[in-house]
Parts: structure tokens; C-alpha cells; sequence
């Protein structure tokens, strides 16, 4: 019997309410002997720490580096082993895409393609604006072959969703996307012997984009990562008996919460939208998901200053969540995006969770090392949605 059977078998619907507070990329590793947590002041995220109960988390496996669909995934209670999902699907769901039988859906990112090398590739996180404008030209230039159609949707900066419509394409495709800076352009291989017209029809997509563009200095190229179909997965209202909603402002983590029958709730660009939102929608809901980008940003920019005040930031916002008295308050994150390599990692998660029946451990403070420490120990990520349910008084007993 897997999890989900068990979750099944033994989820019950009650009025307690639990908030997962996901700090994207929050786990690091030392700059001058700390790490970006244990630099930052945070007097709430102490202070919960020492109400609570610790421990790290493993997105995957040890040593796997996970994109943040399988991270999310995990945390959620599925196992991202089981369920792969690519970015595009996430990326479009979140962005309002619509996604039918016959489409591919693929993230994008506009890039800086300088002397045969991809010098940037988020090319300088452009505006919005100028993203909305480059969707427009892109889609008004390009003349796909009979039988397809070709469209792109902007999102955040440099993000946006392209959508390939027509018969037989397939998402067995790798990425096109070099993945580092200062490489050639990379385009999508075949991953089976019928993906081989789906990669053909992407890669000519690749050159007749770059040559749209080509007049310009720093977008003159995109990237597609993540190319999907509309999979079939079980929704969260089903496995557990909740009325989830997400909190999130990125579409990516919105197109996840929707594929996992989620509410997703309107929230603002800022960070105290984030929070106006869940005090809003808290009657209507018992599980919240809330979403918080800039660590994971800072990371990804090996911006340490910046990942330090994202982290002091979202600790100021704390005593609102307090306020609402959920029965379950967990803090964690997704995945790991140390400033020092500026990119996702393997490294494991700091994790707090607090509840009445929830045994304190001699945590002081909220770090990567104290938590190493706590009581909950180091356990994979797909066990945390059990320890939610379970704390919040959602789990029946298993068993005579």
C-alpha cells in the first residue's frame, strides 16, 4: 500500500486549518562562515522555531537536484518520481493558458545571444512591458507550417508560455536551453523515435525567433524548457478531504496549485499582498499554500545581500499568519538555491512546524545547522503532507 492509498483510506474532512509557508530556494550554504538564514535577523522565525518542532527535508534523494515542480510536488504528498511534470504545463495553467489535447506547452525565457553564446539567459530580466511587446512581434512574424499553430503568452520579466497546437506532437523532447551562461544555444532532441517531428518543428520555432529578433541588443533569443502535455493527476480535495488554496503571484506555482485542485487566490505583485490575500480567503479554506519568490531570486542572482532581506522581509510578515491561529503552521522550503553556486541544489531543507501536538526540540533558531538538530530529524519531502494532516487532526488511525 502506497501513500496515497493511505490518504485515501484515511483522510477525514475537519474545521482545523493549516498554513504551509514556502520560502522558494531558502536553504544555502556559508558566506564568511553563515549562511544567508543565519546572517538574516529574524526574531519570529526564532521564536516559532523554539515553539516547534525541526528538522531538513530531501526534495528527491540525497544528492538529487530537483526543478521546482518535483520540489512542490514532494511537498504536497506526491511523489515526483511518480508524477513528472514538465515546467511548461505549470508555467501555462498559472498564466491562464489554455491547454487542450493537441497542445505542447513549453516555459520560455527571453535571452542575450552575443558572438554564438548565450551571455545572459534571462536577458537582464527585462520588464513586463517589454515582454508583453516581444510576445506581440513574435507572434505577428512567424508563419508556422499548415496544420500548426503557434502562439506565445507573456508572463513575469523574462518568462513566457509558447503553445504549439496540432496532431501527433509529443513532449518526449529535452531541453532547449544550455542551463549555464556564456554556452551556444541549445535546441531540443528527440527522446523517442516519434519525437523527432515535434523537435524539428521546436528547433525551426528556435531559429525563426531568433531571426525575428535579431535586430536587438539584449532579447534577441529565447530558451524553451519543460515542453508538456496535460497530465492526469489525482487533485488534492480528492486525496485528502481539503478546501486547498494557494497564495501565490508567479505563475508557475499558481499553474501548479491549479493542476492540483487548488484555489488560487488573486494576490497582488508585493509581499503584503500575499498576506492580504490569505486573511481574506481563510473562512473559505483549511489547507493554504503561500508562496514567497525572492529567495529562491536573490539565489539564483548569487545576490547574498538581497537573499539575506528577502529572508528579513518575509520574517516581518510572520505575526500576521499567527494572528489567524492556524491549527498547523509550517515553514519550510522547496528547494535549495545557494547563492554561491546561483543555481538550484541538492542540499536539504530547514523545516519548522508548530502545533499543540507538536513536541518542541531545543531549537533556538531557525537555520539550515539548528535544524539539522531538531526532533523531526532529516526525511524526504513526501513525508511532510502526512505530518501536516496528521498534526492538524486529519488522519485516522490505520489499523485494528
Amino acid at each position: 500500500m502506497d501513500w496515497e492509498t493511505l490518504a485515501r483510506e484515511l483522510s477525514v474532512s475537519t474545521p482545523s486549518k493549516i498554513v504551509l509557508l514556502v520560502l522558494d530556494g531558502l536553504g544555502d550554504l556559508p558566506v564568511d562562515g553563515k549562511t544567508a538564514l543565519e546572517k538574516a535577523h529574524t526574531p519570529n522565525l526564532d521564536r516559532l522555531a523554539a515553539k516547534g518542532a525541526c528538522g531538513l527535508t530531501d526534495p528527491v534523494f540525497r544528492g538529487i537536484t530537483p526543478g521546482s515542480g518535483p520540489s512542490h510536488l514532494a511537498l504536497f504528498g506526491y511523489d515526483p518520481l511518480r508524477y513528472q511534470l514538465g515546467r511548461g504545463i505549470l508555467e501555462a495553467l498559472g498564466s491562464g493558458v489554455e491547454v487542450g489535447p493537441n497542445d505542447l506547452v513549453a516555459r520560455g525565457n527571453y535571452a542575450t545571444l552575443k558572438g554564438g553564446l548565450v551571455v545572459d539567459r534571462r536577458a537582464g530580466r527585462i520588464p513586463t512591458s517589454e515582454n508583453e511587446k516581444l510576445c506581440r512581434r513574435v507572434n505577428d512574424a512567424l508563419q508556422p507550417p499548415p496544420g500548426l499553430r503557434i502562439a506565445l503568452f507573456p508572463g513575469k520579466e523574462h518568462r513566457f508560455v509558447v503553445r504549439f497546437s496540432g496532431e501527433g506532437l509529443t513532449d518526449a523532447l529535452s531541453d532547449a536551453d544550455p542551463q549555464k551562461d556564456h554556452k551556444p544555444r541549445a535546441y531540443a532532441k528527440p527522446l523517442s523515435s516519434e519525437a523527432k517531428k515535434t523537435a524539428d518543428i521546436v528547433n525551426r520555432f528556435l531559429d525563426d525567433v531568433t531571426k525575428i529578433l535579431s535586430d536587438l541588443a539584449v532579447a534577441n533569443t529565447v530558451l524553451l524548457r519543460g515542453f508538456s502535455k496535460f497530465p492526469a493527476i489525482p487533485s488534492m480535495p480528492d486525496l485528502y478531504k481539503i478546501r486547498p488554496a494557494a497564495v501565490a503571484n508567479y505563475p508557475m506555482y499558481k499553474g501548479l496549485a491549479r493542476l492540483l485542485g487548488m484555489d488560487v487566490m488573486d494576490v497582488g505583485a508585493d509581499t503584503r499582498d500575499l498576506f492580504d490575500a490569505l486573511e481574506a480567503g481563510y473562512k473559505a479554506h483549511d489547507f493554504f499554500y503561500v508562496h514567497y519568490k525572492k529567495t529562491d531570486a536573490a539565489g539564483e542572482d548569487g545576490n547574498f545581500p538581497a537573499k539575506v532581506k528577502a529572508i528579513e522581509e518575509i520574517d516581518s510578515f510572520l505575526p500576521r499568519i499567527e494572528a489567524l491561529e492556524p491549527d498547523v503552521l509550517a515553514v519550510t522550503a522547496d528547494h535549495s538555491t545557494p547563492c554561491l553556486l546561483k543555481s538550484h541544489s541538492w542540499h536539504p531543507n530547514p523545516f519548522l512546524l508548530v502545533a499543540k501536538s507538536a513536541l518542541p526540540d531545543d531549537a533556538v533558531e531557525f537555520s539550515e545547522r539548528v535544524c539539522s538538530r531538531g526532533f523531526l530529524g532529516r526525511f524526504p519531502a513526501l513525508q511532510a503532507m502526512p505530518l501536516l494532516l496528521a498534526h492538524a487532526g486529519k488522519l485516522q488511525k490505520y489499523g485494528a
